[in-house]
């Protein structure tokens, strides 16, 4: 029993909102998911840059990535630190080689997310600690998800905390259970798609970059997922344009949704979204299942 959020903004004046408002919604959700909690905010970005969030045990040991970063790569590298996790950015066409350097010199950090606009954060501890002692309602941004971990069939790690990233700016949060993601890891892992963890989400995200990989628009690979994908399951898939929503064909697990002229906004419960403004204004409903909804922003 988990807790799934993610909100879109429409109207650009509300950017700057974009944290506190997810951050409530994600708060809410604590009872479905007090173990673990994390997040992806789609912000500004540049071009010519790739921002990589990096994760360790111990954040005063990311202090000095950046900088030996630079000098090993004779490259300018920018970062921001928020609690166990660093943001840097440098330019996209050193991305691999920033990637060699922490396998080779810093194996203990990982790479948690990739792309022009997407910061990725997740840990241990309940969510709406979680998203405090990221500074989540600091966060600006067009769009976000988010997700709160009751964990059934894996340990209480960061590892098997949500949103799993398996391609740039691209992630997902999943409520629910898959029942085949051993043998699609196979495959995926045959295709040359990274998985770390055991979790049955990252698989489910892991396959979307797949089919996205080979050509598929994310509808696609969200409707190609109701025939490949086995289990109960609600996806909500942050990119880098926009945000989607999946329901499973038996859709047993609870999702509502509210759109009005400035956002859209997905909650497990509707309670997620109650605090949401103008909200009494707003058309709600449940999303039918085996129905892609998806919202983009040029």
């Amino acid at each position: 029993m988990c807790g799934i959020v993610g909100l879109f903004l429409k109207d650009r004046a509300l950017e700057p909102k974009l944290g506190a408002m997810l951050s409530g919604m994600l708060s809410v959700m604590c009872d479905r998911g007090p173990d673990s909690a994390g997040f992806a905010v789609y912000g500004s970005g540049k071009g010519a840059e790739v921002k990589l969030t990096l994760r360790s045990a111990e954040a005063k040991s990311l202090d000095v990535v950046a900088e030996r970063l630079a000098a090993a790569l004779d490259t300018p590298v920018s970062s921001t630190l928020r609690d166990s996790h660093l943001v840097i950015a440098l330019s996209a066409d050193m991305e691999d080689a920033a990637r060699l350097w922490l396998a080779g010199n810093r194996p203990d950090v990982k790479v948690v997310g990739a792309g022009q606009r997407m910061e990725l954060y997740k840990e241990v501890g309940r969510p709406d600690q979680v998203a405090g002692r990221f500074g989540l309602a600091e966060m600006s941004g067009t769009h976000g998800i988010g997700h709160t971990r009751m964990a059934t069939e894996s340990a209480v790690t960061t590892n098997g905390a949500h949103p799993f990233s398996t391609g740039a700016d691209q992630c997902l949060v999943h409520n629910g259970s898959l029942s085949n993601h051993n043998q699609v890891r196979r495959t995926l892992v045959r295709e040359g798609v990274a998985i770390e963890t055991e979790n049955d989400s990252e698989v489910a995200a892991g396959y979307l970059t797949w089919k996205m990989r080979e050509g598929a628009s994310l509808k696609e690979a969200l409707e190609a997922s109701l025939k490949d994908l086995d289990g109960f399951y609600t996806f909500v898939v942050g990119t880098e344009t926009g945000f989607a929503v999946l329901r499973d064909p038996i859709a047993c697990k609870p999702a509502v949704m509210a759109e009005t002229e400035d956002y859209v906004a997905f909650g497990s419960e509707y309670r997620a979204l109650a605090g949401l403004p103008g909200i009494d204004k707003a058309r709600v409903w449940e999303p039918e299942p085996a129905t892609v909804y998806a919202w983009e922003r040029a």
